[in-house]
C-alpha cells in the first residue's frame, strides 16, 4: 500500500479524537520508528568505534580483562539492538501493509498510549496480559 507522504505539524501528537490509525497517525509512528531506528544504528556505530579504539589502548592483563568484560557487555547490548531493529523494521512493514496499530491476536486497536510508549507493540494490553498469564501458567507447571 503506497501512500502519499503526509506532512505533520511540528507539535503533532496522535489524539483519540481522530479516526484511529489515520494517515497522520501512521506517519507520526513511521517517523518515530525511523528516528528510533537511526538512533540505535548511531549508537551501534559509536560502540564499534569505541571497541576499535579500546583494543589499541590495552597495556596490562588487568586492563585487558576489564576491556574484555566491557566488550562482552557491549556485544550483548548490540545483540539486543539487532533484535530491536528487526522489530522496528517489522512495525514499519505493518505501517505499509495497513496492519499497524491493530492487535495481531484480536484485531482490536492496540491503543495510542501503548503505541506511544512501545511503538513496536503487536498486542493490545489485554492480549499481552493474557499471553503472559498463559506463559506463567505453563512455566509454573514445568
Amino acid at each position: 500500500m503506497s501512500r502519499t507522504p503526509v506532512k505533520l505539524a511540528k507539535n503533532y501528537k496522535p489524539s483519540s479524537r481522530e479516526k484511529y490509525m489515520n494517515e497522520k497517525q501512521l506517519e507520526y509512528f513511521r517517523q518515530k520508528l525511523l528516528a528510533w531506528r537511526q538512533s540505535l544504528l548511531d549508537e551501534s556505530q559509536q560502540t564499534i568505534d569505541q571497541m576499535r579504539e579500546a583494543a589499541r589502548d590495552v597495556s596490562d592483563e588487568a586492563e585487558r580483562a576489564s576491556r574484555e568484560a566491557e566488550i562482552s557487555f557491549e556485544l550483548r547490548t548490540r545483540d539486543r539492538y539487532r533484535k530491536l531493529l528487526s522489530k522496528i523494521d517489522q512495525a514499519l512493514e505493518r505501517i505499509e501493509d495497513g496492519s499497524y496499530g491493530w492487535c495481531e491476536e484480536t484485531g482490536e486497536p492496540i491503543g495510542l498510549g501503548r503505541l506511544e510508549a512501545r511503538p513496536i507493540a503487536t498486542l493490545s494490553i489485554e492480549a499481552q496480559e493474557r499471553r503472559e498469564q498463559l506463559e506463567k501458567q505453563y512455566t509454573d507447571r514445568a
